[in-house]
């Protein structure tokens, strides 16, 4: 078979793997690294150019306040002994080796001291500090130098330059730059090998979710995705989805059991209700014959309308379609109607209906529903009751608050429900062998269980020592005012569902 013939089929040809790299490209995790990464340079670049403006910054004023003192000093000097003195101090420092430089010039700019050669035109015509080129002799002029450097007037026109190299703050900021540059390089480079290695683990993650995808759309739906056990989001998210496949195998099997179990339990009926309809073809002589015949007929076929509509109403609340038809009941004054109308079928079955029910218990749900749960549990206990020992012949029907919820209890006598049984009657079409000889079609506790479920609250099969006590646990309502200026007719109704649509499945 070909791989289109596999497509139609409906099976998913297996893809082929693409090559790693570009997939590594396109994820999402390489994507976010490299912008994290790309940020973190940026800023990692500013950070450094501060650092070096600061720096910089920093020595500069240590250099002008070097200057700064040192004019103070030899200004006092030549005003303490003239301008020979300070020629001669000027002299003195000049050999000495280091970054100061000195420089003395006549009122006509002639030089008379100091160990600067040659300077910009007008630099020593402006008085105050400057950044200029100098050269210390004329071998050097063509290799000229930068120094920070102030002017100072002295008596008579004579003029006093005083300044430091700035070489050590050049060799400084090429120290920084070229660590900023190798700071950045190696930082590009461990982003992109951390960004290589993230994307390559999570795209190993999710290509590992996406070879059980198929391996599940192939057919193969006990295929899980698998879990890292670090909690990470793609943790979560695979424990998400293998909640909801194994809601869907559940489904699955429901559906096929349902199946089978439609098709086992309702063939009896089908084929009664045919031989039934054969036997009047054949037999019937007279036109009553025929109307007894169509009446069972009828009757059977009643029955099987009332199985699909339970399993229509318990399809309808696994779906959680009712929801929006829920209103405030008075749960108080549904089980007291409930138990008056099943008060005679009580009595024809030998058994006594006893209630205990709490007054303004209310609820928020669906009175229809309520109704049809508690109809089917009353209806299992009247059927199911009998004691088989020595034992009160009665059903209980209770309801109190317990904590936050309403707990509706029935509870019989009878033979009750094994405990390794009471998760399983809970299913559909389910009959326990003890009950074949009843009627009745085993929807009544899962339709109960789903009505239920679909309000927020808990079904529990319970022993009643003897015999069976089945509780429903139901949120109560949060109170609301009423309002007294609403009309009558408007206000929500308290009377017991009618009775006449309940019936037992």
């Amino acid at each position: 078979m070909t791989q289109a013939d596999d497509t139609r089929a409906g099976t998913p040809a297996a893809q082929p793997r693409q090559s790693l790299l570009p997939n590594l490209f396109r994820t999402t995790a390489f994507k976010l690294t490299a912008v994290y990464l790309l940020v973190f340079t940026l800023f990692a670049g500013v950070v450094l150019g501060y650092v070096a403006w600061n720096a910089k910054r920093l020595l500069d004023d240590q250099i002008r306040s070097t200057i700064d003192a040192e004019i103070r000093g030899l200004a006092e000097q030549q005003r303490l002994g003239g301008i020979r003195r300070l020629v001669n101090i000027i002299e003195r420092r000049s050999r000495a080796p280091g970054a100061s430089l000195y420089l003395v010039t006549t009122p006509v700019g002639e030089r008379i001291v100091g160990n600067i050669e040659a300077l910009p035109p007008g630099a020593l015509d402006r008085p105050g500090e400057s950044e200029i080129d100098y050269a210390r002799s004329s071998e050097a002029l063509d290799t000229p130098g930068r120094a920070i450097v102030r002017v100072f007037m002295l008596p008579a026109g004579f003029r006093l330059l005083v300044g430091r190299d700035v070489e050590e703050r050049e060799r400084l900021g090429v120290v920084i730059r070229r660590a900023a540059a190798w700071s950045l390089v190696l930082v590009f480079v461990l982003g992109c090998v951390a960004s290589w290695f993230v994307a390559r683990r999570v795209l190993k993650r999710v290509d590992g979710m996406t070879d059980t995808a198929r391996t599940i759309m192939a057919g193969d739906l006990k295929g899980r995705l698998a879990i890292s056990g670090t909690g990470d989001e793609l943790d979560r998210l695979a424990l998400a989805l293998n909640a909801m496949l194994d809601r869907i195998g559940e489904l699955m099997a429901g559906m096929q059991q349902v199946s089978d179990n439609v098709a086992h339990d309702l063939k009896t009926p089908l084929t009664r209700l045919r031989n039934r309809a054969e036997e009047a073809l054949r037999t019937a002589t007279s036109p009553e014959e025929l109307r007894a015949a169509l009446d069972g007929s009828i009757d059977e076929a009643d029955n099987l309308i009332r199985v699909f509509n339970a399993l229509l109403m318990i399809a309808r609340l696994e779906t959680g379609r009712i929801q929006d038809s829920m209103d405030e009941l008075d749960l108080s004054e549904i089980v007291s109607g409930m138990a008056e109308l099943y008060e005679p079928l009580a009595e024809e079955a030998g058994l006594e209906l006893v209630t205990e029910i709490a007054p303004g218990l209310r609820i928020a749900g669906n009175r229809e529903l309520i109704g049809q749960a508690l109809a089917n549990l009353i209806d299992n206990a009247l059927k199911y009751g009998q004691p088989i020992v020595e034992a009160p012949a009665l059903v209980r029907v209770a309801a109190v608050q317990v904590g936050s919820a309403v707990e509706l209890a029935v509870s019989d006598h009878g033979p009750g429900i094994p405990e390794a049984d009471r998760g399983r009657v809970l299913e559909r079409f389910v009959r326990l062998d003890q009950s074949r000889s009843k009627p009745g079609f085993g929807l009544g506790l899962s339709l109960a269980s789903g009505v239920v479920r679909l309000h927020g609250g808990q079904l529990r099969l319970e022993d009643n020592a003897p015999g069976l006590r089945v509780v429903m646990a139901l949120p109560l309502a949060q109170r609301k005012p009423v309002d007294m200026a609403q009309p009558e007719a408007a206000r929500p109704s308290t009377a017991a569902p009618n009775p006449a649509g309940l019936q037992s499945v």
